[in-house]
């Protein structure tokens, strides 16, 4: 019903913004990855939004890009997860991280998130296979079950997310286990 709103940012109280729009000031939740990218209040801001009607609520979801909106729509048809879940997995993970952790399906970086239990981050992993996974924003040689080895590997070694990921990237596509932790620590120590 409401797809975008472009207005003046009223105000900021994370995780809602109100969006003045000639006179109308929209209550807007937001993931904290659209809320870090908003402007200052009083300047003009553009939001894609998904509109949700409940039995005692009407709620109204921002969001900075169209595929944090489209990521949004594929975790609430999940069963179990309602607006405000996938609200804090996207605050919690980037679509491409989300997407990285699905292709490679590692349930540790969605138990991380608040809210997410090993349950229902196995349900997500299972329920987005194939629909969020490669297509979005994930390197497309990361499935081969060595990569993903290594990059637990160099995440279980003290390496963050994108330390690991950014030295897995330089590893040729077919290299072993250990030959690939072996370079992708050298790469690491530059």
């Amino acid at each position: 019903m409401i797809g975008k709103l472009t207005g003046i940012l009223a105000e900021r109280n994370p995780p809602q913004v109100v969006v003045d729009c000639n006179g109308v000031g929209y209550e807007v939740d937001v993931p904290m990855s659209t809320f870090y990218n908003l402007p200052s209040t009083g300047e003009r801001v553009s939001l894609l939004t998904h509109f949700v009607v409940r039995e005692d609520a009407q709620v109204l979801y921002g969001f900075g890009s169209a595929e944090e909106r489209a990521t949004f729509r594929q975790l609430i048809k999940i069963s179990g997860v309602g607006p405000r879940m996938a609200l804090g997995v996207l605050s919690g993970l980037s679509v491409a991280e989300l997407a990285q952790a699905i292709t490679l399906q590692d349930a540790g970086r969605l138990v991380k998130i608040p809210g997410i239990g090993k349950k229902t981050a196995e349900r997500l992993l299972l329920e987005l296979k194939g629909k969020l996974g490669a297509d979005i924003g994930a390197p497309a040689h990361a499935a081969t079950d060595a990569q993903a080895d290594i990059l637990q590997a160099l995440v279980a070694l003290g390496y963050s997310d994108k330390e690991a990921a950014a030295a897995l990237k330089a590893l040729p596509k077919d290299v072993a286990v250990g030959e690939g932790i072996k370079l992708a620590l050298k790469t690491l120590a530059k």
